[in-house]
């Protein structure tokens, strides 16, 4: 693979399609860029293989500048050494997958290429199959080859397009693992674009949150999903737990914020700059909500202490996921069980409730925007 650096990717435009990202992406590091349809992960992954000139750009990947508007820099697209693969694949249907792979390749002597191009099949696990055309090959094989043929580019950047999408579950499943192995031999960024968060969480090491063009957050997965920035990163991610409430106090041993919510006190983790009386919005994720054992004491019994009612109950695999309302809040608490927990407790639509929010996991955040 070509030796490269870091990529640096900075966006702004008003029209025709608003951007306002920006990020990195390390040599071996996968960042996935996530967030809803329309919120322009697609046209960065053009801004960085050079098929879309953004009105302010910048994209560098090491010492090399790729697009520079300030200066009128820009590198052509066929000039950029770029991976791309997409979610239909785009191979040719005339030619076998060996032959797929050989013309992403640059000139040179023909056994070698040939050597070059087998040697990238066996590394997709797709040995033995050099001779078969697109459509003698599963969804999953094609995919695999079409890997094998962004390599064959030698790129200094690897760009994922929705890849897993056009795929059955059980398929999807193995690639994940299949790139997971791969990307332990990729001296170059990826940058994976998809919609699907699990997926994001399972592959990514740093994630960006995009809405509307926009950077909203970049992390790495657990500081998104566990500490937001805002309320709409919150939403982004799939935090359901979101609710509003209003500081009333600090307190310095043992260290926490105090915060009111519909006639309660929570404590939640200490952020002492916060002032008395602001209005903040919280979220906690559901492996925070501790649910108490009908008749026996349970960790955190004491910590934020709630009641409610059962409002759902559906049991997937070895869980049961829950929702909890607790009055007069409209939203309910959401949070999961093991299903052998669930029938012991009798936790069943109806019934009466008690959880603990543990405080670590209360996250404090500005309020959220009216209309957002």
């Amino acid at each position: 693979m070509s030796a490269g650096g870091a990529l640096t990717v900075e966006l702004r435009q008003s029209a025709p399609i608003p951007l306002d990202a920006r990020f990195g992406c390390e040599p071996g590091e996968v960042m996935a860029l996530v967030g809803p349809s329309g919120s322009g992960k697609s046209t960065i992954l053009r801004a960085i293989a050079g098929t879309y000139r953004a009105q302010h750009a910048h994209v560098r990947v090491g010492d090399e500048v790729w697009t520079d508007t300030a200066s009128g820099r820009a590198r052509a697209a066929h000039r950029r050494a770029v991976g791309m693969v997409f979610q239909n694949y785009a191979l040719f249907p005339h030619m076998s997958a060996l032959g797929n792979v050989l013309a992403a390749m640059h000139d040179g002597p023909g056994a070698a290429r040939a050597e070059r191009a087998r040697s990238l099949l066996e590394l997709v696990h797709l040995g033995g199959l050099e001779a078969r055309r697109p459509a003698e090959l599963s969804g999953g094989q094609q995919q695999r080859v079409a890997v094998a043929r962004a390599l064959a580019r030698e790129p200094q950047v690897l760009l994922l397009d929705e890849p897993f999408s056009a795929v059955d579950k059980s398929t999807r499943q193995r690639l994940y693992r299949e790139i997971a192995q791969l990307r332990r031999v990729l001296a170059m960024p990826v940058v994976l674009v998809t919609h699907d968060l699990d997926e994001a969480l399972l592959l990514a090491d740093r994630m960006t949150v995009l809405h509307h063009g926009r950077t909203l957050q970049s992390g790495v997965p657990a500081e998104l999903t566990e500490r937001p920035a805002s309320a709409e990163v919150a939403r982004l991610v799939d935090l359901r737990n979101l609710f509003e409430g209003e500081v009333c106090g600090q307190r310095a041993d043992p260290p926490a914020t105090l915060i009111a919510w519909q006639g309660r006190t929570l404590e939640a983790a200490h952020r002492p700059e916060l002032a008395i009386g602001a209005p903040v919005a919280w979220v906690i994720p559901e492996g925070y909500v501790v649910a108490h054992r009908r008749g026996r004491p349970s960790r955190g019994e004491h910590e934020n202490p709630l009641e409610g009612r059962i409002e759902s109950a559906l049991t997937i695999g070895p869980n049961t996921h829950l929702s909890l309302r607790v009055e007069p809040e409209r939203h309910p608490i959401h949070f999961a069980v093991p299903a052998h927990v669930a029938r012991r407790n009798s936790f069943e639509i109806g019934a009466e409730a008690r959880i603990s929010l543990l405080a670590e996991g209360i996250h404090l955040m500005p309020p959220a925007q009216a209309g957002a």
